[in-house]
């Protein structure tokens, strides 16, 4: 029961729902990106990658200075099924603009 609440609270949030998206489509982002792409400040941005990371929805990894974010290899049921309605949208969000890592 808990879980459910953890990914209701997630999805809650237009921005959260939007970086999924990204991650879906896009694979592995750093922050500027989800930033620069969506035009959102960094620490609102980074406010969010932690939740959804605490919640285990996606994961982190350190390249040199920069923190890259991906969605994990597995995902509970229920998870997949929320993504799946996600990625149908993913395509109709923003291209990224790349920054320089």
């Amino acid at each position: 029961m808990e879980n459910i609440v953890t990914v209701g609270k997630i999805l809650s949030d237009i921005n959260r729902v939007k970086i999924l998206g990204l991650l879906l489509r896009d694979k592995e982002l750093c922050v500027c990106e989800f930033c620069d792409t969506l035009n959102l400040s960094q620490p609102l941005v980074s406010r969010h990658l932690k939740q959804m990371k605490e919640s285990g929805m996606i994961t982190s990894k350190q390249e040199g200075k920069w923190v890259i974010y991906s969605l994990p290899d597995t995902q509970d049921q229920m998870v997949n099924c929320c993504l799946s309605e996600i990625k149908k949208a993913a395509d109709d969000l923003p291209r990224i603009i790349t920054c320089s890592r």
